[in-house]
């Protein structure tokens, strides 16, 4: 006799969970905006159920299974941090913009949505570091952050540098970072060999940036747009890139075509 298999997950919106250090974003107002528009489309995270509810579960899963179109991100519990509302929003409004009709999402499209929304993380960093110094998000981003550029051979002091210069002007932090995960994605996903993908890296590491390339997941990026993405070229995430790198403020450019039209409703 056949029987349905119980879903490993209870799907749950925004309003159903209690999110995380969201005192500290009072002062960001784009997370407002963000909550608001998975809050109104009732994006749905799924919530792991039984004893397989562990964190390194839920990071696997999450890692590996990132696409979109894979469903809603994955908790283990009825709880999610602030900064996980935005990421997740990035994302659902990267995929709403950029897929279109298509069977499956582009390799270009999947690399935009990751850097838009990994960029955003460090645009956050900025913002926070002068206003909620103590929040949840900073104790665990800048140690993340401080462990990479000590890999890559930056000093404490050099690393001070450039959390204040971070700090300083978050919207140009995003707009390189952004930039810089973009091009470095392609760049290694166009890579044959090892030798060719060192080449690659190597081309970013005067980047002001570059000694952050490694806080972010780039093989996981890699290894799903190749097997599951569309490699023909992507001509609305081009127009998106071209026109980000137009913008010394990013974030403007994307609140005034993704963030403003989802809250008034438009498609």
């Amino acid at each position: 006799m056949n029987r349905k298999l119980a879903s490993a997950f209870e799907e749950k919106t925004i309003d159903a969970l209690t999110i995380d250090d969201e005192r500290s974003f009072r002062h960001v107002g784009l997370y407002s905006d963000l909550k608001e528009i998975l809050r109104r489309e009732r994006y749905r995270f799924r919530v792991m159920r039984g004893r397989a509810a562990t964190w390194d579960r839920a990071l696997f899963l999450n890692l590996t299974f990132w696409s979109p179109d894979a469903g809603g991100d994955i908790l283990v519990g009825d709880r999610l941090a602030a900064d996980v509302v935005t990421h997740v929003a990035w994302h659902h409004l990267a995929a709403r913009a950029l897929r279109g009709r298509a069977a499956s999402p582009s390799v270009e499209s999947l690399f935009l949505g990751e850097a838009i929304a990994s960029a955003f993380d460090l645009y956050l960093v900025g913002r926070l570091l002068g206003h909620a110094p103590r929040s949840e998000f900073l104790a665990t981003q800048v140690p993340a952050m401080s462990e990479a550029t000590e890999a890559a051979g930056v000093g404490a002091d050099e690393f001070a540098t450039l959390l204040a210069t971070i700090a300083q002007d978050p919207d140009r932090a995003f707009v390189d970072l952004r930039a810089l995960l973009y091009d470095a994605s392609l760049a290694l996903h166009a890579a044959k060999t090892a030798e060719q993908a060192s080449r690659a890296l190597a081309r970013f590491d005067a980047h002001r940036l570059g000694v952050l390339l490694h806080r972010y997941e780039l093989s996981n990026w890699v290894l799903y747009a190749r097997a599951y993405g569309r490699p023909a070229p992507d001509a609305a995430a081009r127009a998106v890139d071209r026109a980000l790198r137009k913008k010394s403020l990013g974030l403007e450019w994307l609140t005034t075509e993704w963030v403003t039209p989802a809250l008034q409703g438009d498609r």
